[in-house]
């Protein structure tokens, strides 16, 4: 069918912005948007469903995403180990569990839990498990959160474990009614409860401002408030540890994205933890582990840099007053260089263990705080590629059988997922689960090399496929580049089958913006700075080009979230260069962006649009903004959800309306559920990606096999 263009001026500079309309979600209005939405998909899905590639890849994209061999990840509760599992019969997914002696089995015998599809049909909604927190350490009292259509907002309702049933209200069961929430067990008839709770109990971002102490049989709305934050916060949440011996509360006000305050909560009093506010603080056993995000400078002591991960005795920190330097008792459990940055850790009962990277591979580490002073040593670990690392141990139990056993997970992009159990102190390991290949990579290679950006800064990337073939490569160039987020090496069936077995190359660019080489990495592209993550992207694809691996009508880009942002960004920035944009979910109305739903909490990683400092270099990047008539964009592909409420539609929304102004032809594809993920099922999942699949084909073509004219 034909796209119809709205017939406002598709000046967004001017004071009202034309197309203000298209962010309504409720009424008349959120109505007419969503008739523009359905005209929109109705377009998309005519025109790439009829590709003759869309159904063979739909159906393999499915197939890899309903397969029986699928790793089945657990999550620990005492006893058990639980699992989501969905597939072609239970979309929605089955909530199961088994002990991990049985989890050793090639077939584990599950225990069914909760079905959630069987709740959405008795109930006559479109549920989205979205987790559960369990109290310790009986494990018989849970909340589990539903969320309706794949919304960040959720539910959350008391669940009996042992009976396996909801405990419902009139039985004085916990309910929490749909919010953005934040709930903590304070014991097994009490809760710390962060909600909407009415008027002035959100902050500017829509997440909780105030915590209540909510007891069992009594309403949520007479609870009393105990913690309270500030409107212009991001947030306030609640801890509660329960290890004998070692039990605290620790309350918390996010100021920004990166900054916090936190309070020991004493005897009625609230204690503050006097450590830098862009500090992260972890509090486990005895230990207190800290990991500076700026250099930390003790005064007449050591500076501790940005990205070092240390090391401190709770009760030896509270011990330390004015009169002593902290850092006589700290020890440096990792310090960053040029090329390693620490990934992530994870404590057991006895060992710390360190994710490290290593120019985007994954190294492991283990300290033994058993020993006085703590040993260091390597564990022997498959490499390169991405390891992650899932204590099994827990804390809040009197006796804990698993205290010094972990999950350790492996995998590169050509190597599919294995999962071993591993016991710290000692390089065995059994395999529990191990996925076959899902698609052929004989003859393919993984090759990382660096580009050169704008100001000099060297940036890696790598390049998957079948090398050789030269500038006649249909290339998918994929980036994030922002809120320290890594990408690491990863397996991807879909990518396999649909993209790289089909002729294809990957090129997944390590961006500043990132965390791949830790906080420095990623605060040398915020605020101010944030230009240099399009400019490493864009010094990428040039990279490829100089070097003969694609050209620009063969070069296609994908992103999602802020992703969305760098490739809308390096769109408008440079359109010569590529041949096809799938943008996913993205923020690219940067005006405005702090003023849609979550939008108000990335102002730490953008700036304020409304302070002029700010929004001068804001403006100069923000795709919605950037665009101008007369120039010829790729013809990209906006996908978004309407039940997306972390990063809101309207921003895919007006892009597409205002290029269509332009005279600029764009696909546009909007799943009505899946939430920020895009997807609430398989199914719809199955169908997002093979309309980007499809697309990509459709404006990059296919490669030229050797013999053919040019």
């Amino acid at each position: 069918m034909p796209q119809s263009v709205p017939s406002a001026s598709p000046d967004p500079s001017a004071e009202d912005d034309p197309f203000l309309w298209l962010e309504a979600l409720e009424g008349a209005e959120g109505e007419r948007a969503l008739q523009w939405v359905r005209e929109r998909n109705d377009a998309t899905l005519a025109e790439l469903t009829a590709q003759a590639e869309f159904e063979p890849i739909r159906e393999e994209l499915l197939q890899i995403l309903n397969a029986r061999d699928r790793i089945p990840h657990v999550a620990r509760r005492g006893d058990w180990f639980y699992n989501l599992w969905q597939d072609e019969a239970h979309p929605r997914g089955l909530w199961r569990r088994c002990t991990l002696e049985e989890y050793q089995l090639a077939d584990p015998p599950w225990r069914l839990v909760l079905d959630l599809d069987a709740l959405g049909r008795d109930e006559g909604r479109s549920w989205v498990f979205h987790g559960a927190t369990a109290l310790a350490p009986d494990y018989r009292r849970c909340l589990v959160s539903l969320s309706d259509g794949g919304a960040d907002a959720h539910e959350l309702r008391e669940f009996d474990l042992e009976a396996l049933r909801f405990v419902p209200p009139a039985e004085g069961g916990f309910f929490v009614p749909e919010a953005k929430s934040d709930v903590e067990w304070l014991d097994a008839d009490t809760l710390l409860v962060g909600s909407d709770f009415g008027p002035d109990s959100l902050t500017d971002s829509g997440y909780p401002r105030q915590i209540r102490r909510w007891a069992r049989g009594t309403p949520l709305v007479a609870a009393p408030v105990i913690f309270e934050g500030e409107k212009a916060d991001v947030s306030v949440s609640a801890s509660v540890d329960r290890t004998p011996g070692f039990e605290r509360v620790v309350f918390s006000r996010a100021l920004d994205f990166y900054n916090e305050s936190r309070f020991l909560w004493k005897d009625g009093a609230f204690v503050p933890i006097d450590l830098p506010s862009d500090m992260s603080v972890h509090l486990e056993g005895p230990w207190m582990l800290l990991r500076p995000r700026s250099d930390w400078a003790i005064p007449h002591g050591p500076t501790y840099p940005a990205g070092s991960l240390l090391l401190i005795e709770e009760a030896t920190f509270w011990r330390t007053g004015a009169q002593e330097r902290i850092d006589r008792h700290v020890r440096v459990m990792f310090s960053p260089t040029a090329g390693r940055s620490l990934e992530d850790y994870t404590l057991t009962r006895h060992h710390l263990l360190l994710n490290v990277s290593e120019h985007v591979a994954s190294r492991l580490e283990e300290w033994d705080l058993s020993h006085k002073p703590p040993s260091l040593r390597q564990v022997k670990a498959p490499f390169p590629g991405t390891l992650s690392l899932q204590s099994l141990h827990d804390p809040e139990l009197p006796q804990d059988r698993f205290g010094d056993r972990y999950l350790l997970h492996y995998c590169d992009f050509l190597t599919p997922d294995i999962v071993c159990l591993a016991q710290a102190g000692s390089d065995a390991r059994e395999t529990l689960k191990q996925r076959g290949a899902q698609f052929d990579a004989h003859g393919m290679t993984v090759e990382q090399r660096f580009a050169t950006s704008t100001d000099g800064e060297s940036v890696p990337y790598f390049v998957i496929g079948r090398p050789g073939r030269g500038k006649d490569t249909p290339t998918l160039l994929y980036g994030y580049g922002g809120f320290e987020v890594s990408l690491q090496p990863w397996y991807s069936g879909g990518n396999g089958r649909a993209w790289l077995a089909r002729g294809g190359q990957l090129v997944v660019a390590n961006i500043r913006g990132g965390g791949e080489y830790g906080p420095r990495w990623h605060q040398a592209a915020t605020l101010a700075h944030k230009q240099r993550s399009f400019d490493d992207f864009i010094a990428v694809a040039e990279d490829l080009i100089a070097h003969g691996l694609t050209q620009p009508s063969r070069l296609g880009i994908m992103g999602g979230s802020n992703g969305g942002l760098l490739v809308g960004a390096c769109m408008v920035q440079r359109p010569d260069l590529f041949g096809a944009v799938v943008c996913q979910v993205p923020l690219l109305d940067m005006k405005r962006y702090h003023r849609l739903l979550a939008g108000a909490s990335w102002m730490a990683e953008y700036g304020d649009p409304d302070e002029p400092q700010d929004w001068a270099h804001i403006a100069a990047y923000s795709p919605y903004q950037q665009l101008k008539p007369g120039v010829a964009y790729p013809r990209a592909l906006f996908a978004t959800s309407t039940r997306d409420d972390r990063v809101h539609p309207g921003h895919a929304r007006k892009m597409a309306a205002r290029m269509l102004a332009l005279g600029q032809a764009c696909f546009y594809y909007e799943n009505i559920e899946g939430g920020h993920g895009g997807a609430a099922d398989n199914q719809q999942r199955a169908l997002l990606q093979a309309l980007e699949f499809c697309y990509l084909w459709r404006q990059l073509g296919r490669e030229i096999q050797s013999g053919d004219a040019a």
